[in-house]
């Protein structure tokens, strides 16, 4: 409830808060970490909860299931859904480490027939095979591309650094950076 008003006073319009409990553990480690469950009936409460704190009618709280990525089925996963959506979740983001994304095919279309008005958000980033036209017919409302941009510069900046380690200066790499004036405009007040 706290976190809910803080988001709301920080001009936060939406949370999305996942099904798993205990220590994080990246969901595309899947089974490999123990990927524990909150039960359905104390999730639904911290969904309730969240709604009845809430200020406005604008915020957003979105469930993200984790029922697929934990090794349940698409059914649990539906299960879940509706019992969340019943609890007031304004959406649901549903994830899977499946490459083949069937799982988040049959879960969309399932899921869509019924609840035709609850955003769903997906994360493709083990089935990023499909375009956002056709996660769109699954009834999709929202991608996100959670890692790609931070994915993409480890790379460039290890490339640089070991330029720079080469020559033992910097001259050789400025080709690779974005030039200090347009990094300074980046920052308010920078200029």
């Amino acid at each position: 409830m706290f976190t809910v008003r803080t988001l709301e006073r920080n001009g936060i319009s939406a949370v999305i808060i996942e099904d798993k409990i205990g220590l994080k553990k990246n969901s595309l480690f899947g089974t490999e970490v123990t990927q524990e469950l909150c039960p359905i009936p104390d999730f639904c409460e911290k969904i309730s909860a969240g709604k009845r704190a809430q200020v406005t009618r604008d915020f957003m709280i979105i469930a993200r299931l984790e029922s697929l990525i934990a090794g349940f089925s698409v059914s649990d996963a539906l299960e879940r859904a509706h019992a969340y959506v019943t609890a007031g979740a304004d959406g649901l983001m549903i994830h899977s480490r499946e490459k083949s994304g069937q799982d988040i095919k049959a879960f969309c279309e399932t899921f869509h027939a019924a609840y035709t008005h609850i955003p769903l958000v997906l994360v493709p980033t083990t089935y990023n095979q499909f375009t956002e036209k056709e996660l769109a017919a699954w009834g999709a409302s929202v991608i996100i591309y959670a890692n790609h941009l931070l994915r993409a510069s480890y790379p460039a900046m290890k490339h640089v650094a070991c330029a720079i380690l080469e020559h033992e200066r910097s001259l050789e790499t400025e080709h690779l950076c974005m030039p200090l004036k347009e990094i300074l405009e980046l920052i308010p007040g920078g200029k």
